[in-house]
């Protein structure tokens, strides 16, 4: 693994941490007073994505993507990071599950995401269903050639804006050694389908103006022709597809972390009190030792494991250790950044408050930190029978 970025990774960092700057940072005070983001502002945002070249990066060259590899692309989240996510979610980055569509689905869902028609919604979680995938009730039974989709997921993240939404329900069970299992099936489901429907979710301290939904199924019949991949095996695509969201949210806090950290730094140095500026107290000072080198080590977890993916290694257990140091690191670099500031730390006339809220949603979404540290003790226990 080479430390150093290539001259085109520079570019690429250069190029989307000039995009967050200019597009993201100087609409973010009233994003975070008002909630909302205007839908003039998303599409104008996702416009100039698509005219600096980086919409759909993630996606392969021959569907009309980016191309760019998982260290690339973790390198153009991390950069994302900085901004609020209730702007760069118009940064496209359609799902990278919508690679499992077929035939017609291609024309309907895959390509219109890429090329930024279509926005699509990950529909997984559920009021009694979180990381525990196979305890989900959404059902969806066949009849006939169609499937009828019954429940309700929530904290579905931007679906207020999505056209459709890709969705799992236990479509069956199974038997196994250790009981009855359910089976899961993915679906494509277009906003506006009879028995579909989309409501405002909860208020959260995260992410003001980056909404939540909850979605509501009540005889939804939709046909055969618009499940991803096979029946009962939308656990299989999940496992496949879904781990790069993790990879996504660590890199994410790596970016955030540095944001805060660079915007303190020179306060250390402002700020006076006894006669000297308040970074020459070991107090204060250790804290940017500290700070630095956490950032530092959870920058390279993350890049170390989108390297992994690039090089067809193993990388559970790698993307669950970044997702965890990250995330919890994120939220010791915020509070700190919040005391360092001293008062003014928690006025919403800096943005240290609100990274600070930000920051406690990332040990929770995608996977919490309880269930990183299962991945984790799980890969280095089995091989050992444990």
């Amino acid at each position: 693994m080479e430390f150093g970025l290539t001259d085109e990774q520079e570019l690429i960092v250069r190029t989307v941490r000039g995009f967050v700057e200019t597009e993201i940072h100087p609409h973010e005070a009233e994003v975070e007073r008002s909630g909302q983001v205007p839908a003039e502002l998303g599409r104008h945002i996702a416009d100039k994505c698509g005219s600096i070249g980086f919409y759909a990066a993630n996606f392969p060259e021959e569907v009309g993507g980016g191309g760019l590899s998982h260290l690339d692309f973790t390198l153009v989240e991390r950069e994302l990071g900085r901004g609020s996510a209730a702007l760069t979610v118009f940064f496209g980055r359609p799902s990278g599950i919508l690679m499992a569509c077929e035939g017609e689905q291609r024309e309907k869902y895959l390509l219109p995401a890429v090329r930024g028609e279509r926005f699509d919604a990950l529909a997984m979680t559920e009021p009694g269903a979180g990381s525990d995938v196979r305890g989900m009730q959404c059902s969806a039974r066949r009849e006939g050639s169609d499937w009828i989709i019954d429940g309700t997921k929530h904290f579905i993240s931007h679906a207020n804006i999505a056209d459709f939404v890709i969705l799992f329900a236990a479509s069956g069970e199974e038997e196994t050694e250790r009981g009855m299992k359910k089976l899961i099936s993915c679906f494509l489901i277009d906003r506006g389908t009879p028995g579909f429907e989309i409501s405002p979710g909860y208020a959260s301290v995260s992410h003001r103006g980056y909404e939540n939904c909850i979605l509501r199924f009540e005889n939804c019949r939709v046909p055969e022709s618009q499940m991803l991949g096979e029946a009962h095996k939308g656990f299989e695509i999940a496992e496949e597809w879904l781990y790069a969201t993790r990879l996504t949210v660590a890199a994410g806090c790596v970016g955030r972390a540095r944001r805060a950290f660079e915007l303190t730094l020179p306060h250390a140095v402002e700020r006076k009190q006894f006669g000297s500026p308040i970074g020459r107290f070991q107090g204060v000072g250790f804290k940017f030792a500290d700070m630095i080198t956490e950032i530092d080590a959870a920058d390279y977890l993350t890049l170390a494991a989108a390297w992994r993916l690039d090089q067809g290694l193993p990388a559970d257990r790698e993307i669950a250790s970044a997702k965890l140091y990250a995330t919890e690191m994120l939220a010791r670099v915020t509070d700190e950044c919040i005391q360092i500031h001293g008062g003014m730390g928690l006025m919403s006339d800096l943005p240290f408050e609100r990274f600070w809220r930000d920051a406690r949603v990332e040990r929770i979404w995608d996977g919490t930190s309880e269930i990183q540290r299962h991945i984790i003790s799980r890969s280095l226990l089995r091989p050992l029978g444990g």
